[in-house]
């Protein structure tokens, strides 16, 4: 549960547009989209999805979940369910959750994260919390065989519970910070297929762990919001796969940590749901266009909750959102938000 995880606790070089044809074409292009947000943000709702009640992964929060494309599923691994830390895997394929008995699994966990590589075609799953350590593992799921690997790195990020894992611009997947049980991180580092690589940008996020992240393949950019740190966490950052720019903000949802994320393309954006705000769950639903943050005020909501997995799943074309805590009480039900 997330008390005992927190208690272990203009670029410079300036250019008129007119002499930018490119920069105004993508000014235009970001304006429309915002429009075309709003526009379907004024029909958009969630709804409660009924998967066979007889097969579902057991009520638990802070579990790690992503869309596959190799499968065409969603990925959902571990979590805690109140008593016990989990290691089992499910795949939902839009009308039935799933369970894969697979030979290997990672051990069991909480508040892993995990993202798809586009480059090499495989799910990157990195640290979490087993109760006893913060881990630095690195496993690896190829959705062709079903199959968990643990991958051998010669170099690794620190071992921590909440990192932010998620795809950048190049394709690969990103860790960025963390709680070690001493410290929040601040550190950045790259999956290249075999090995973590150190990046040094110019300029990160403030250290922190359990923040929202979610990347958008139409700007090429990842957003980061919120989370638990020492040093104000309540701030948006986004990254262009080079560097990190602090955005000025006059909007944005309010501070939360164990929020849940994931880019939207019914709505151009990447769309942030729930989280904890100091103690108290959340059910508000907010999208970040590449720009400015847009609450939404769909017509039925999730109950508020913190630690629940989401991810967008191409061939539906919808967000799913599963499962996490309200207040003390888990959960395991199935959403998706239709625009």
């Amino acid at each position: 549960m997330l008390s005992a995880l927190c208690v272990l606790s203009l670029l410079d070089g300036t250019t008129s547009l007119a002499q930018s044809p490119t920069s105004s074409l993508a000014d235009t292009d970001a304006g429309d989209r915002t429009e075309e947000t709003i526009a379907a943000a004024s029909t958009t709702t969630w709804l409660l999805l009924s998967p066979a009640t007889a097969n579902l992964p057991s009520p638990r929060s802070y579990l790690a979940m992503t869309y596959d494309a190799v499968s065409q599923r969603i990925l959902l691994f571990g979590g805690d369910d109140g008593t016990d830390y989990l290691n089992d895997t499910w795949v939902f394929d839009g009308r039935i959750w799933s369970r894969v008995n697979t030979p290997v699994a990672p051990p069991p966990r909480t508040n892993a994260q995990m993202a798809y590589d586009v480059a090499t075609h495989r799910v990157v799953l990195f640290g979490g919390y087993d109760g006893t350590h913060y881990l630095g593992d690195t496993w690896i799921w190829d959705g062709s065989t079903f199959t968990w690997t643990q991958a051998t790195p010669a170099h690794s990020p620190p071992a921590v519970t909440g990192p932010m894992l998620f795809r950048d611009a190049t394709g690969r997947v990103d860790e960025f910070g963390g709680f070690d049980g001493h410290f929040y991180q601040a550190t950045m580092w790259r999956w290249n297929g075999a090995d973590w690589r150190r990046l040094h940008p110019a300029m990160v996020p403030y250290a922190r762990s359990s923040a929202a992240v979610g990347f958008n393949p139409l700007l090429d950019q990842v957003v980061l919001f919120g989370g638990l740190a020492d040093v104000n966490p309540d701030n948006t950052w986004t990254y262009d796969a080079t560097n990190w720019t602090m955005q000025n903000l006059s909007t944005q949802p309010q501070l939360v940590y164990g929020s849940s994320a994931a880019f939207d393309r019914n709505l151009n954006s990447v769309i942030l749901f729930g989280g904890g705000s100091g103690g108290v769950d959340q059910d508000t639903t907010w999208a970040w266009s590449g720009s400015v943050w847009q609450q939404l005020f769909p017509m039925q909501s999730p109950t508020p909750r913190e630690g629940a997995g989401m991810a967008y799943d191409e061939v539906l074309r919808r967000i799913i959102l599963f499962g996490g805590q309200n207040n003390n009480a888990l959960l395991n039900d199935t959403w998706e938000l239709t625009p």
